[in-house]
C-alpha cells in the first residue's frame, strides 16, 4: 500500500475546510440575521434560546387572553352605567308617583314607564358579547331571566346555581376573577332563597306592583329599596372597573416584559451583521491567499527523482 507521499498537503486541505466550513457559517448568517439557526450553530446557548421562545409564546397569549377578558368587561361596565342610569329614573318615577297629588290614573301612566325599565334590566342581565351572555358565568350560550310578572320580582331565573368560575391570569402567573352573575348583580337572595334588600328586580318590581294597587304607602317603601339596589348595583358596576384597571396594568407589563424578552432573545439568537461581515471579508481574504500561495509552490512527482 502507498502511503500519501505529503503529510502537508493533508494539512494544508484540513485548514482549508476549516475556513470554508467557516465561511459558510458566516454566509448563512448574514443571509438569515440569525447566528443560531440549527442547533448545531451554538449548542451551549440552545437550551436558553428555548426557554426564551416559551416564555415569549406564554406572554403572548397571556396578552390576547387579557385583551379578550377586557372586551368583555368593557361591554358589561356598560350595560351595569345603563341599568344605574335606570335605577335612578325608577327613583324619580317612584317620588312622582308618591306625591299626594297624583291620580290613580296618573300612578298607571307612571307603572307603564315603570314596566319598561323592568323590562330594559332584564335586557341588560342578558348583555351578549358576540354569542356569549356576558352574565351567564359559566353556562355563557344561555340568557339568564325572562319576565314573569307573576314572580315577586317580576322575573324568572332561566338558570340554575349560576356561577361565574372564569379566571384570568397575570404576567407573572397570579389569577383573579373577572366577571360576576346576573343573580349576584340584579338578583341577589338571602341563604334562604328569598330575595335580599338590595335586589334590583324586585325593588323594581315593587315599585311596578304599588303604582299599578295605586298603593302610596308601598310606592314610598319600594323607593327606600330602590334606593338600597341602585347603590348595591353601583357596587358592582366599581367592581367591573376594578377589574379593567387590573388587566390593563397587566397588559402594561406584558408588554414591558415583551420588549425585555424580545432583547434577550436577539441577544442570543441575531448575528451582529457588521462584524460578521469583516470577519466572512477576512475569512474569504484568508483562504484566497492561502490557495493562492499553495499553487505557486514547486510540485515535485516521482518522476522528478527517475529522470
Amino acid at each position: 500500500m502507498i502511503q500519501n507521499l505529503n503529510p502537508a498537503a493533508n494539512m494544508f486541505l484540513a485548514d482549508v475546510s476549516q475556513v470554508q466550513n467557516e465561511i459558510n457559517q458566516l454566509t448563512n448568517e448574514v443571509s438569515s440575521g440569525l447566528k443560531i439557526s440549527q442547533p448545531s450553530d451554538d449548542p451551549g446557548d440552545l437550551v436558553t434560546l428555548m426557554q426564551t421562545r416559551t416564555a415569549l409564546d406564554v406572554n403572548s397569549q397571556t396578552s390576547n387572553n387579557l385583551a379578550q377578558v377586557l372586551g368583555n368587561t368593557q361591554v358589561a361596565e356598560q350595560a351595569l352605567q345603563t341599568a344605574s342610569q335606570l335605577m335612578s329614573q325608577a327613583l324619580s318615577l317612584g317620588t312622582e308617583g308618591a306625591s299626594t297629588t297624583v291620580t290613580a290614573s296618573q300612578r298607571t301612566a307612571i307603572a307603564q314607564q315603570v314596566s319598561g325599565i323592568l323590562e330594559q334590566l332584564v335586557g341588560l342581565a342578558n348583555t351578549q358579547s358576540g354569542t356569549q351572555y356576558i352574565f351567564s358565568g359559566d353556562q355563557p350560550q344561555s340568557a339568564s331571566y325572562a319576565l314573569d310578572p307573576a314572580s315577586p320580582t317580576g322575573v324568572d331565573a332561566l338558570l340554575a346555581n349560576p356561577a361565574a368560575t372564569q379566571q384570568i391570569a397575570d404576567p407573572t402567573g397570579v389569577t383573579f376573577s373577572v366577571s360576576l352573575t346576573a343573580q349576584q348583580i340584579f338578583d341577589d337572595r338571602n341563604p334562604d332563597q328569598t330575595p335580599a334588600a338590595d335586589n334590583v328586580f324586585a325593588a323594581v318590581n315593587s315599585l311596578l306592583v304599588s303604582l299599578q294597587a295605586n298603593d302610596q304607602t308601598g310606592i314610598t317603601n319600594a323607593i327606600n329599596s330602590l334606593q338600597t339596589a341602585s347603590d348595591y348595583l353601583n357596587t358592582q358596576l366599581a367592581f367591573y372597573g376594578s377589574v379593567q384597571d387590573r388587566i390593563q396594568n397587566s397588559q402594561t407589563f406584558a408588554s414591558q416584559q415583551n420588549v425585555q424578552l424580545q432583547t434577550q432573545l436577539g441577544q442570543i439568537q441575531d448575528a451582529d451583521i457588521a462584524q460578521v461581515a469583516v470577519q466572512l471579508t477576512q475569512d474569504q481574504t484568508q483562504l484566497q491567499a492561502a490557495l493562492t500561495a499553495q499553487s505557486q509552490l514547486p510540485r515535485t512527482s516521482l518522476f522528478n527523482f527517475l529522470a
